[in-house]
Order: C-alpha cells, then structure tokens, then sequence
C-alpha cells in the first residue's frame, strides 16, 4: 500500500476517502452541526461576544478543503437565518444576521474556503503553515466583521470593540487548530504504511 497522498489530498479527504456525495453531504452536515455547537461556547462581550466558531470554521476549512469546507459553513449560516438556534447563544434567524455579529458570520465561507484552499496546496501538513493558512482566514473573518461594525458603530470603535479583543484568543484557537492538522497527518501515515 502506498503511503503517499496526492496534493490536493486534505486531512478529511485522506480520512475519509472515498468521498461519493452522499458521504461528502452527511460530512457538509456535520461540521455544519459542529460549528453550531461550537456558537454556543460564549465568553460575554459586548456587543460581540468570543466564542469558538472561528476554531470550527478554520479547522472545518482546513480538514474538508475549499469546497466542502465553505458548504458546511453556507450550510450553517442558511440553518441559523432560517431560525434554528445555532447561532450563538442560542439565536436564530434572518435579522441576527444585521446584528453586531453579522459581519463575521457571513465571511465564515469564505475563510474557510481560503483555508481549505491553502490546506489542498499542503499546507495543513506542518504546524507553521497550517496556522499561516488559518491565520489568514481569521484575517478574513476580523475585517469582514471589523468593516460591518463600522458601518453600525464609528470604525474606532469597530476595531477597539471588535477587533483588538479577539487577537490574542484567536492566536489560542489557530495554535490549537493547527496543531491537530500535522499530527492527524502523523497518524494517518502510520494507518497506511505497511506493517513489518
């Protein structure tokens, strides 16, 4: 068995291949469910509160690529607006989408395809380059949302409120996202080279 795998290969992909569409919609599905699981992890903030979506949104990127990865997050974003709770802290429907938070929430598909992108182009296989990658997503998601607050609130306030706070703890999530990458490539090597 070769334990090579072809570049554009993703960690998900690897893992789960072959990918027919049936399995490729439950996957889209599930980190959709996964994203809004993570939503209803709050640390209170005002007017936007932290939360561990960005850690789901950039990991889902990263392990499903650039399609799959920006689906589950459409996914996502079509289950909240049409009223499930899956925002955070439990709110649902079109008009959250006008909120404070909205700017983030709608670039979620974006940085993911960006990331799963980057990640189809190997760099989800070391540490450094697994979080360049979600750390240019989580750019993303900070502009889209620092440039919505500021049509809200004045653009100060945007970034004091919205952008500064969440800096150091996106630094946490993408060093945690990206170490779960180069170590799940590890192992899945192990899983496929033959035994002696």
């Amino acid at each position: 068995m070769d334990a090579s795998f072809a570049k554009t290969d993703t960690l998900g992909s690897a893992a789960l291949a072959p990918l027919d569409w049936v399995r490729s919609v439950g996957i889209v599905v599930a980190f959709s469910l996964l994203t809004a699981l993570s939503a209803q992890v709050v640390i209170p903030m005002w007017p936007v509160p932290m939360t561990g979506q960005t850690f789901a949104v950039l990991l889902t990127g990263a392990l499903l690529g650039s399609r799959l990865g920006a689906a589950a997050m459409i996914v996502y974003l079509i289950e909240g607006a049409s009223g499930l709770p899956f925002f955070q802290q439990g709110h649902g429907g079109l008009a959250y989408l006008l909120g404070p938070t909205g700017g983030y929430l709608v670039a979620f598909p974006a940085a993911a395809f960006v990331t799963g992108a980057f990640a189809e182009h190997g760099w989800d296989k070391r540490f450094l380059t697994a979080a360049a990658a979600m750390a240019i997503g989580s750019v993303l998601i900070l502009l889209s949302g620092w440039a919505w607050l500021s049509v809200l609130r004045t653009p100060t306030f945007a970034f004091k409120a919205g952008v500064a706070p969440f800096l150091i703890g996106d630094i946490v999530k993408i060093a945690l996202a990206a170490a779960v990458l180069p170590s799940g490539w590890h192992l899945l090597r192990r899983r496929a080279s033959p035994q002696s």
